[in-house]
């Protein structure tokens, strides 16, 4: 009985450990984010609409998920987190025309301490 309480405070102690090194990133893992015209993200192209936006992990890559509201449409980019210098104040998207595209560069969210380069 004694050892089934070690192995549970030790097991308790590890994913207390995995959880904070995950908030260490200073994102949200999820976030809402709207796109008034379709946007290429990498090598995705998302159609307008409004998502729900995770940031996992696979492997050491960093994945956003945009899942479409409402539809089934989900695409997986690659992204990379640059720290910021401070909290960001609000949500930002930098968006630049590349031909007769728009292109998402940059997404960051109120509060990160973080933002996604694509």
């Amino acid at each position: 009985m004694r050892c089934l309480k070690v192995v549970g405070v030790i097991a308790l102690f590890l994913c207390a450990i995995a959880v904070a090194s995950e908030k260490n990133l200073g994102i949200h893992d999820v976030a809402k984010v709207s796109f008034a015209a379709s946007v290429r993200v990498g090598t995705t192209l998302i159609p307008a609409g409004d998502y729900t936006m995770r940031h996992t992990m696979e492997g050491q890559d960093h994945v956003m998920t945009f899942a479409r509201v409402g539809k089934k449409d989900v695409y997986k980019v690659k992204c990379t987190l640059v720290p910021l210098d401070h909290k960001a104040a609000q949500d930002t998207q930098l968006i630049v025309t590349s031909g007769n595209e728009h292109v998402l560069r940059e997404l960051q969210f109120r509060g990160d301490t973080a933002k996604h380069v694509f």
